[in-house]
């Protein structure tokens, strides 16, 4: 019951924010980046430790500078969001747009029908959950999440995620459903937000990433060899505030012909360059480096 009702008010809470236009919203990111930023501090010594040791070459003055964008992109990242709410499907596709799709439809005339998109935490990657209409009917578009704690939270991302006819699978059963997926025959694009940390226990393979030794997320490569799935990168850029570009880059089509992490580490490197192309979209806040490691493998 009581999380039917914080459902409800953060509902109706988030749809008539996200009714406000655009430049209102972002006046309100302003006031959001006083209150994260100045007053709360919101992980700003996590910010600081991440950036200081992936860019040991900037100054204090530097290095101040990128934080303070960075937490105003991340304001921004949070009004954006809420904005997916009540955004219609013209504006969206307006401001998350795809350079050029036709690579997943040649990969799919060549005979896959199941296509793994690998994607960072940068620049707005919520509203590319929006992007199902640029396929119309020739993908299913199929995000991977984790559940929140907060049921009542996790309610409302669900439905804003799925509002353009995109579907989330659960990481707990990610391999299963890609699997039955695979088999149906229905042409799907499965998004994997890969570049989190493992846990501890599942770190099979690290590298250097930002200059820090890094253990990846090995899921997606791990599930496409098995079906012998395509993978494609989703390069992503800012062209202005309040609106995004993706590239895709094909990182393999034969799974077959690869090495084992040889596409983990491609992931890697692919999104690397992204984020030292404008490091303060990235999600700075992530403890990404917590765990650490007596040796280091490649």
């Amino acid at each position: 019951m009581i999380n039917k009702i914080l459902y409800t008010l953060f509902f109706i809470w988030i749809r008539l924010h996200a009714l406000l236009p655009m430049r209102t919203l972002y006046f309100l990111s302003e006031l959001l980046f006083f209150l994260i930023y100045r007053i709360v501090r919101y992980r700003v010594s996590v910010v600081r430790k991440n950036m200081r040791n992936s860019f040991p070459e900037k100054n204090k003055s530097e290095l101040k500078k990128l934080e303070r964008r960075f937490y105003r992109h991340f304001s921004d990242y949070i009004v954006e969001s809420i904005k997916l709410a009540g955004i219609s499907e013209k504006e969206l596709l307006q401001r998350a747009h795809i350079t050029n799709p036709e690579l997943v439809f040649d990969l799919k005339d060549r005979g896959h029908t199941c296509i793994i998109l690998l994607m960072g935490h940068y620049g707005n990657w919520e509203w590319f959950s929006g992007t199902a209409g640029r396929f119309k009917n020739a993908f299913k578009l199929n995000f991977l999440y984790k559940p929140l704690t907060n049921k009542a939270v996790d309610r409302i991302f669900l439905h804003m995620r799925t509002r353009f006819a995109s579907f989330c699978l659960k990481k707990s059963s990610a391999a299963k459903e890609i699997i039955r997926i695979k088999r149906s025959g229905e042409p799907s694009l499965i998004i994997f937000i890969a570049d989190q940390m493992p846990g501890k226990a599942n770190s099979y393979y690290r590298t250097t990433f930002l200059r820090q030794d890094t253990a990846m997320l090995t899921g997606a490569e791990r599930i496409a060899c098995k079906l012998d799935l395509p993978i494609v990168f989703c390069d992503m850029r800012q062209i202005k505030r309040g609106y995004y570009e993706v590239d895709f880059r094909l990182i393999a089509e034969k799974l077959s012909a690869t090495q084992e992490f040889e596409i983990t580490e491609k992931f890697a490197r692919m999104m690397e360059k992204t984020i030292l192309r404008d490091p303060a979209l990235w999600l700075w806040t992530h403890k990404r480096w917590k765990h650490k490691f007596s040796n280091h493998t490649t």
